[in-house]
């Protein structure tokens, strides 16, 4: 008993080409993603908030930090120095457990003193990488 080969039909044709071309595509956007990849350290850039609030005699001074480099970033300390009258009168740190590539976290700093009347200095103080 010979059994010949029937040729394809039309829907089966329709439904390897789907399949084709969404491998093509899944193949194309790993390539692309491998390509692309930031292989750079983090970036960390931290900017102080316009809105001071005043609570109780306390001074709330809102900040953000990014990461806009390519690895994630842990421990990252954030640290504030309040200069009145050129003089350093408070100090405040923060620590951030984990910042990944292009991720954006805030928090706020309090202080005794009015960060208005001086001179409020914020900066990345640093980070371990993963």
């Amino acid at each position: 008993m010979t059994k010949t080969k029937q040729p394809r039909s039309i829907a089966e044709w329709v439904t390897f080409s789907i399949a084709s071309f969404i491998l093509a595509i899944i193949v194309s956007l790993v390539g692309y993603t491998w390509l692309n990849e930031k292989n750079q350290p983090p970036i960390l850039s931290v900017t102080k908030k316009q809105t001071i609030r005043e609570i109780n005699g306390q001074f709330y001074v809102p900040f953000e930090v990014v990461n806009s480099g390519g690895d994630t970033a842990e421990s990252v300390q954030i640290m504030a120095e309040l200069m009145i009258d050129g003089k350093v009168t408070e100090t405040g740190e923060q620590q951030i457990d984990f910042l990944s590539s292009g991720e954006t976290e805030e928090g706020a700093f309090i202080f005794s003193q009015n960060p208005r009347q001086g001179q409020l200095n914020l900066r990345v103080g640093s980070y371990k990488l993963p």
